[in-house]
């Protein structure tokens, strides 16, 4: 259990940024970044929710297909063998810092026809039970604070190689249930806001090396959507909007072996905070006070840096699963982030079996625990398959 004053979560939900709520004692952000990444609200949304990515220096947008598409590219549901999948994922979150943060993650996958396909996902991240007092310390009873998306997909092949998806969703964050009594008039509450996305993906069955061979690519757009807000009248943020593109590689090396190389790019579609003085005058970059639609065009180019602190902006995911028989896999990855723009680096492994319609994962993040909030986080996954060929190789 956590201790607050009631002035203390509404200064952080209305004023910084609710993903702060716990960095006057960590220094972390509730994705495990650490304070210099870019500001958003609600960063829970760019969590990897599953296990095998998780597994893979959180990469995703390009390997092979399965029902947590719906986070990673929802393009790929269009290539689900399954008529019906569905998977659930658990991870408890900085235990490090706090002892009873956790994400959940509920996804489910049905298969039209062969062309179409239709996602639906529940992501709910847990922040545990706050203590709240007074500025006396005097006990004010506890709080549960939380937050949570529901997104439904729509993907759709255009011939054998290529599919779209189209996703849109919802976004509920409730962080405090306080009132800031001064003259600002400002009362908490929780916040909400609608989203959209879309996605690309190109798969193609080949030969390299003498051997069957499939190469994929994808790309997704995801939390495009309104400002969000944590105060009556008070200043709104923007949603972690974000852009994922990805090649992943698979070698069928026999009849039992088979290994897939994949590596993620991601770059966050919101704009920089520009240096500014003591008056709050623009030195470099530019005004982050900017509509959606300018703020992602703007983020390209808007680095106070330059070009080469764009590139810093763009973390890197290389990662390779191994399968025996379509039985058992191992993973490993590792993701990168400039320390100049987060700073999250850390090493993933993981383990996957197959029995019958039931695929579970498990993945493992080696970070340092000097440095890293996430060390030792661990993900749980479990798929299960229902109609269609189940016995396909799906991954």
């Amino acid at each position: 259990m956590k201790f607050f004053s009631t002035g203390t979560i509404v200064f952080f939900s209305s004023f910084l940024l609710p993903s702060l709520v716990m960095a006057q004692n960590t220094g972390a952000n509730a994705n495990g970044t650490n304070l210099t990444a870019i500001p958003t609200a609600v960063p829970f949304l760019n969590i990897t929710p599953d296990s095998r990515s998780g597994a893979m220096g959180e990469a995703g947008v390009a390997i092979s297909p399965d029902v947590n598409a719906n986070y990673w590219n929802p393009a790929k549901l269009a290539y689900l063998e399954s008529d019906d999948d569905i998977s659930l994922s658990y991870s408890p979150w900085l235990r490090q810092l706090v002892p009873d943060i956790s994400l959940s993650y509920l996804s489910y996958a049905h298969k039209i026809d062969n062309r179409n396909s239709f996602g639906a996902a529940l992501r709910y991240f847990n922040y545990g039970s706050i203590q709240l007092t007074d500025n006396n310390q005097n006990n004010q009873g506890t709080y549960n604070p939380n937050e949570f998306s529901l997104n439904g997909s729509f993907a759709r092949k255009f011939g054998n190689e290529l599919s779209l998806g189209l996703t849109a969703g919802y976004i509920h964050s409730n962080l405090s249930n306080a009132y800031f009594a001064t003259g600002s008039g400002l009362q908490a509450k929780a916040a909400n806001a609608i989203s959209a996305g879309v996605s690309l993906f190109f798969t193609k069955t080949t030969q390299e090396f003498g051997t069957d061979a499939i190469f994929s690519f994808g790309t997704n757009i995801s939390n495009i959507g309104t400002k969000i807000s944590y105060s009556t009248g008070g200043t709104q943020y923007f949603l972690p909007a974000n852009l994922k593109i990805g090649v992943a590689n698979t070698l069928n090396l026999d009849d039992y072996n088979q290994i897939t190389f994949t590596l993620d790019f991601n770059k966050l579609l919101v704009p920089t905070p520009p240096i500014t003085d003591s008056n709050g005058n623009i030195i470099k970059g530019q005004s982050d006070n900017v509509s959606v639609p300018t703020g992602i065009f703007q983020s390209f180019t808007d680095a106070p840096g330059g070009f080469s602190e764009e590139l810093q902006e763009i973390t890197i995911s290389p990662g390779l699963e191994y399968w025996y028989n379509q039985l058992f896999a191992i993973r490993v990855g590792y993701f990168y982030e400039n320390p100049n723009k987060g700073g999250a680096q850390y090493l993933t492994l993981g383990a996957g079996f197959k029995y019958d319609i039931f695929d579970f994962d498990f993945s493992y993040l080696a970070a340092s625990q000097q440095n890293s909030p996430l060390a030792n986080t661990l993900r749980f996954s479990l798929i299960a398959n229902f109609g269609g060929n189940k016995n396909s190789n799906k991954k």
